[in-house]
């Protein structure tokens, strides 16, 4: 018996060794080696996205409800968070973040209860009706821009326990602890009973029930979770990559690049969340470089674009058809067979 628990043990810190690699290696060796360039256009947006990815990946990938209204989840955590800190004196930037995530909880909750009825599809469109009424209230209510004339307002500084997390190095220090905080916290509710339960609804809601789950409960606390992290995601998004807090960074395009996220990387994986993220961000940037290199002058911003657009839905389409679990499981795949290989040398 002891033998047993001591090869469990030997397995469960075995699969922890490379992620605190990564994170050892994410906290000392980038920011030496990094650049200006690497940190604002490639890990700060990767970090924002790879976070709300992870939390529609626990509404959509494990609960199994649809929802395009990820991008109305991150501008109500940005905003939230704004006003927060710029309407309580003495709030520390932290509650500030803490209450925005709350905030984006509770309209999560709400634009959450057609799921007691609706499915599929019609469930997607009722989610969308989050991103419309939230991008109009932003706009229309200049209260939530503190009536400033253009509704772009600058994010507030990233001061927290007396320090400055100040330039590129300092955001990105910032945006990769809390990164790192909720995943983990994430990883930990999937691999509980809770995770179970919303995978069990998203297998067989008729056969959750009859098994005492209570669905409608754990749907909802499906939809806080997943704002809640998404909100949150927003607030990186708004006060560390982009240093304003506007409407348009919120857009619905926003919304269908997280759900391509998940696609791409992998349903119902954490991990995947982070590679879907990676591809998201840097593929443009590899298509503006590949495409100047061909194409000099003629590949412009609007075919740029286009050309970005395209080739995503074609590789969204062959993921579906090949791939359906995503980017986490080819890279399984190929882990094996390297293994394999490497162990018949």
């Amino acid at each position: 018996m002891s033998a047993i628990a001591t090869e469990l043990s030997a397995a469960e810190l075995s699969k922890w060794i490379a992620p605190v690699l990564l994170i050892a290696f994410a906290y000392i060796v980038v920011p030496l080696i990094g650049g200006s360039y690497l940190f604002e256009a490639i890990l700060l947006p990767f970090l924002a996205l790879s976070l709300a990815g992870v939390g529609l990946n626990i509404l959509t990938g494990y609960a199994g409800q649809v929802s395009l209204g990820s991008a109305a989840f991150m501008a109500a955590g940005a905003f939230a968070a704004y006003n927060f800190n710029l309407r309580v004196e003495g709030l520390p930037l932290v509650a500030s973040i803490i209450f925005a995530g709350i905030v984006a909880s509770a309209i999560g909750i709400v634009f959450g209860l057609p799921s007691l009825r609706l499915r599929g599809f019609y469930l997607a469109v009722s989610t969308l009706a989050a991103q419309f009424f939230v991008q109009w209230a932003l706009t229309k209510f200049s209260w939530f821009s503190n009536d400033s004339a253009s509704g772009v307002i600058d994010a507030p500084k990233l001061f927290i326990a007396g320090f400055e997390f100040d330039g590129a190095v300092g955001r990105y220090l910032f945006a990769l602890t809390v990164v790192v905080i909720l995943t983990f916290l994430a990883y930990r509710l999937v691999s509980s009973q809770t995770g179970r339960n919303f995978i069990a609804i998203r297998d067989n809601e008729t056969a959750a029930r009859i098994i005492g789950i209570p669905v409608l409960k754990t749907k909802l606390l499906a939809f806080a979770i997943s704002s809640f992290i998404i909100g949150i995601a927003g607030v990186i998004w708004a006060f560390a990559y982009l240093r304003t807090v506007e409407p348009a960074g919120f857009d619905l395009d926003r919304s269908f690049q997280i759900l391509f996220i998940i696609i791409i990387g992998g349903l119902a994986s954490i991990r995947g969340a982070f590679l879907g993220a990676a591809l998201i961000v840097v593929f443009p940037l590899a298509l503006s470089r590949l495409g100047n290199f061909l194409l000099g002058d003629l590949f412009d911003s609007g075919v740029l674009d286009m050309s970005q657009r395209i080739v995503l839905g074609a590789l969204i389409i062959l993921f579906l058809i090949l791939e359906p679990d995503g980017l986490v499981a080819l890279w399984d795949r190929v882990r094996r067979r390297l293994l394999l290989a490497w162990q018949s040398s």
